[in-house]
């Protein structure tokens, strides 16, 4: 008999979400650690029952980008965002909503929000409380459409100007960075998450330094300039500010694939810096495993070293966390306990989103 305790808000979130993970099948705890794109779930402008069916019957981590990724306005973003999180509440056997995320770095990027100036341009302010003013709207915007979680702010020190992705930086400076960036995260997730946004801080760690100013090239950083310069930022935001959600580096560091890397994404984010939050891909960055770095041999093996190495959710779509990884488990190649730990902290957050 199913409990529903899971869904009596007087309990603590602690154990709503042991009841909730026991009552999942091993196929609606896999759904949880993936995406699918907005498009993936419309027929033309209109939310498709027959695409959800097919998407979402198992349930799903994360909707990406229902504003950003179509031409909708803000009433029809929201109007699609309660389509499906209706269809998931209603049509799935558990009624787990997804978390839907946004990209936020200048302002909710999408049809008729307010556009901010480039974070470079804020950080010449060298004012923090504008910063969290700004973060403070531009979380009203989003819980108003039903996003729940922005992929900002950007805590990569960038230290080479030929790098293409500057602007998107508070700049060269780890204290400014680091001051700044707390500032950011506040305004954004505001003091309840029932009614703020989650920051997602990236990208951990050191990829704003890479070789030759390319994005994803090699990134080579001594122990002790990692800590004292790109660590600083991520750091401060994890102490100081409740920060909820980081991304991982697309690049290598000192040899080491960020995105397979137990020793970057557990040893030190968790348990050097006591990260308890949730660890989001950059977007293909499992695939990529595969495709690009040539670290795993396949899909399945991509997603065993990113599940492994402390990535919770697969970005912008389920790729490698969906039949893959299924069948990388079926071959007793990762462990499901390890899809428990990722589950219950994806759960955690969306309790704690209301």
């Amino acid at each position: 008999m199913k409990s529903t305790l899971y869904q009596n808000a007087a309990y603590p979130i602690p154990d709503r979400v042991k009841d909730l993970l026991r009552q999942m099948t091993l196929q609606e705890k896999v759904a949880q650690l993936g995406s699918a794109w907005v498009f993936e779930l419309q027929e033309g402008q209109a939310f498709s029952e027959v695409k959800a069916s097919s998407v979402l019957g198992n349930g799903l981590g994360q909707i990406t980008r229902i504003g950003g990724g179509s031409s909708l306005d803000p009433q029809a973003s929201a109007e699609m965002a309660n389509a499906i999180q209706s269809f998931l509440v209603n049509r799935t056997r558990l009624g787990i909503p997804a978390m839907v995320h946004e990209e936020c770095c200048s302002g909710y990027m999408a049809l008729g929000a307010t556009c901010f100036p480039q974070i470079i341009g804020l950080a010449s302010t060298w004012t923090p409380e504008l910063a969290e003013a700004m973060t403070s709207v531009i979380r009203t915007q989003m819980r108003a459409v039903g996003a729940h979680q922005g992929l900002a702010p950007v805590l990569d020190v960038a230290r080479d100007p030929r790098w293409g992705r500057v602007e998107e930086t508070f700049g060269e400076d780890p204290t400014l960075v680091s001051q700044l960036g707390m500032a950011y995260v506040r305004g954004l997730q505001g003091t309840d998450f029932r009614e703020g946004v989650i920051a997602t801080a990236k990208h951990f760690v050191g990829h704003g330094i890479s070789e030759g100013g390319m994005n994803c090239t090699p990134v080579h950083l001594g122990p002790r300039e990692m800590r004292d310069v790109f660590l600083m930022p991520f750091e401060a935001a994890i102490r100081e500010t409740r920060l909820a959600s980081i991304m991982n580096a697309y690049s290598e560091l000192d040899g080491a694939v960020v995105a397979s890397s137990h020793a970057i994404l557990t040893d030190l984010l968790r348990c050097e810096l006591g990260f308890e939050g949730l660890v989001v891909s950059d977007y293909e960055a499992v695939a990529m495993l595969n495709y690009f770095h040539g670290v795993a041999r396949d899909k399945s093996e991509a997603a065993c070293l990113a599940l492994n190495a402390g990535i919770d959710v697969e970005l912008p779509r389920t790729n490698c966390y969906g039949q893959p990884l299924l069948e990388a488990l079926q071959a007793g190649l990762v462990c499901e306990t390890l899809i428990d730990s990722a589950v219950s902290r994806i759960l955690q957050k969306k309790f704690e989103l209301g």
